[in-house]
């Protein structure tokens, strides 16, 4: 039994330091893509293999940080949350951790195929510009479409049904979901091309919610009795 509590523990204060992990990504990653490198305002193809032979090195590093390795601490946080919620709300939880693994898996591969597609552009640029810029506006569009730059939905599905499922649990604070809730609706509706700038309000409000998350897993790593239960 206290064994059992033990690692119950353990894996929520993990998953609260995951959570954390993901906020900290978040705040590093936007002044770099948006203000540093600036990546998302180059249109021109030329200039984005130009751009990216020239930052090569720090955009790798990125891009192994805030989605290879966010993509398996992500993994971490879904399961410590399933974890905590299977109890009382076993049917959404259990739909909510499938697409929160979804999503860590094809953030993971975002950023592998970008890295891997990078350094082959960035070699083949010296020898045949031409053929470096071609191959390269084959490889960004599926790097990009598994990284949501289509739309923020696997994301917003996710915290959208997390925060579902801890309302009728009350395994967590009640402000918290309903946050989760307005940040899992506009990642949602950011798939729609009219509503596409709901994405920066979704990876904004998420830092909010990752470090509140975070710091009632770790104060408060045990399941507390469910006042209510599923149909």
């Amino acid at each position: 039994m206290n064994s059992s509590v033990g690692k119950r523990t353990w894996q929520q204060r993990v998953g609260g330091l995951a959570a954390l992990y993901l906020a900290v990504t978040y705040v590093a990653a936007m002044p770099y893509f948006l203000l540093f490198v600036k990546y998302p305002d180059v249109v021109d193809p030329v200039e984005k293999v130009a751009l990216l032979a020239s930052h090569q090195g720090s955009m790798q590093v990125m891009y192994l940080i805030t989605y290879v390795v966010f993509g398996i601490v992500l993994s971490v946080l879904a399961l410590a949350l399933h974890s905590r919620l299977k109890d009382a709300a076993p049917t959404l939880i259990q739909t909510a951790t499938t697409v929160g693994l979804i999503w860590a898996f094809v953030l993971v591969a975002s950023g592998m195929i970008f890295n891997a597609g990078m350094a082959a552009v960035v070699g083949l640029n010296g020898a045949n510009p031409v053929q470096a810029v071609s191959t390269w506006q084959v490889i960004e569009p599926v790097a990009q479409g598994l990284g949501g730059s289509g739309g923020e939905l696997l994301g917003g599905l996710w915290v959208l049904l997390v925060s579902v499922a801890a309302l009728r649990t009350g395994r967590l604070p009640k402000a918290l979901n309903w946050l989760g809730l307005v940040i899992g609706t506009a990642g949602v509706l950011s798939v729609v091309p009219a509503l596409r700038d709901l994405g920066y309000g979704f990876g904004l409000l998420q830092i909010v919610w990752f470090v509140w998350l975070g710091i009632v897993m770790l104060r408060t790593p045990s399941r507390p009795a469910a006042p209510a239960t599923e149909n």
